[in-house]
């Protein structure tokens, strides 16, 4: 944990736990939000073939992923952890614009 706490600078268990927390919520939450969502676009569980829909699922849960990752974050006070966190993983897929645009966003209004 210690080394974690340190990689992430994370102050205290109570906030690495949170951390967890979130990362499971949003998790889940990503993964039961991918199926209504499909069906309201048209693309029933019963889409053939069948392994189009799973691979369509899966692509779509990729972008829920990452919007609940913040928001949910920022339901638990940890807002600045999963942005920074988000801002990382962007960077990495070459989908860096996207974390620089609402930081040019965020910016103007304060």
């Amino acid at each position: 944990m210690k080394k974690l706490k340190e990689r992430w600078n994370v102050k205290s268990n109570w906030q690495l736990t949170l951390i967890f927390i979130v990362f499971a919520i949003t998790g889940f939450s990503s993964l039961q939000l991918a199926k209504p969502f499909l069906t309201l676009i048209g693309i029933p569980e019963t889409f053939q073939p069948h392994w189009l829909y799973r691979v369509l699922r899966l692509v779509l849960i990729f972008p829920i992923y990452q919007v609940l990752l913040v928001l949910v974050g920022f339901l638990f006070g940890q807002f600045d952890f999963f942005w920074k966190f988000e801002k990382k993983m962007l960077e990495r897929m070459k989908l860096g614009f996207i974390a620089r645009f609402f930081d040019s966003k965020f910016k103007k209004e304060q």
